[in-house]
């Protein structure tokens, strides 16, 4: 949801969340949310005392459920989770809502089952709404995006260790390529498993990869670019101890 809610709104620092419901699914949501540093947190709960208990955690505001008619257009994003039977938000609360708001967008997610809000909210202009059901496919369709981005990660990391494999290999010398070898695999492996991480937290798949293509490519060009600067050869200089001084190679 909070992936959703940034695709929405680009800075969630000027936004107001309503989360109805105090149970573990909204302390989740608010938790992420809050973390992800979003701007304004109301909690809205048929008891206003769990409510506020909630509340006082994130520096939030508890409302009662007979609020929400007044209050829902202060929120950008609704998220309910409530154990009601019956929707606690209908399309003429929405339709209000919005007419307060000048029509500015508006982000549902009912993650209650049964439904805490009636489906045809979702035919709304400015209104995109989320079920159980739409979160599942985002979650699936963000693992798939997930899983294309390490092969693609793997895939760079293949190219760019290759290259530099190849520029040694045209020295002949069997231990310095077996050194430099350990050295690329200990480097891509490093920002491979950086990448891994950053795309379980759910960074942008995009960015991850940029990242890694950039941190792989100093991390290999560190030590010959360092010492190229720092350092004048000899012009007697072996080609082979040339390639040790330049990556940084220590002899075992």
């Amino acid at each position: 949801a909070v992936a959703l809610a940034r695709q929405i709104f680009s800075d969630l620092g000027e936004r107001t969340v309503m989360l109805i419901g105090a149970g573990e699914m909204i302390e989740l949501a608010v938790r992420h949310l809050s973390e992800a540093g979003i701007g304004r947190i109301i909690v809205a709960n048929r008891t206003v005392e769990k409510a506020q208990a909630l509340a006082d955690d994130f520096n939030g505001q508890a409302i009662a459920l007979m609020e929400l008619p007044d209050r829902l257009h202060e929120a950008d994003i609704v998220i309910s989770s409530t154990g009601s039977q019956l929707p606690l938000i209908g399309k003429g609360m929405v339709e209000n809502a919005l007419k307060k708001r000048k029509h500015r967008p508006m982000f549902l997610v009912d993650i209650a089952v049964p439904r805490d809000m009636e489906p045809e909210i979702g035919n709304l202009s400015d209104v995109y709404l989320y079920t159980v059901d739409d979160l599942q496919q985002v979650v699936e369709q963000n693992m798939e995006a997930r899983r294309d981005a390490a092969r693609e990660a793997e895939h760079i990391i293949d190219v760019e260790v290759g290259r530099f494999m190849h520029w040694v290999r045209s020295l002949d010398a069997e231990p310095v390529i077996r050194t430099l070898r350990e050295q690329a695999n200990d480097v891509s492996q490093q920002e491979l498993q950086k990448a891994i991480k950053l795309l379980n937290k759910g960074e942008e798949p995009e960015k991850v990869i940029a990242q890694l293509a950039r941190s792989l490519t100093n991390k290999l060009t560190h030590a010959p670019s360092h010492t190229l600067r720092t350092h004048q050869f000899d012009e007697h200089l072996s080609m082979l101890d040339a390639a040790r001084t330049l990556f940084n190679l220590d002899d075992e």
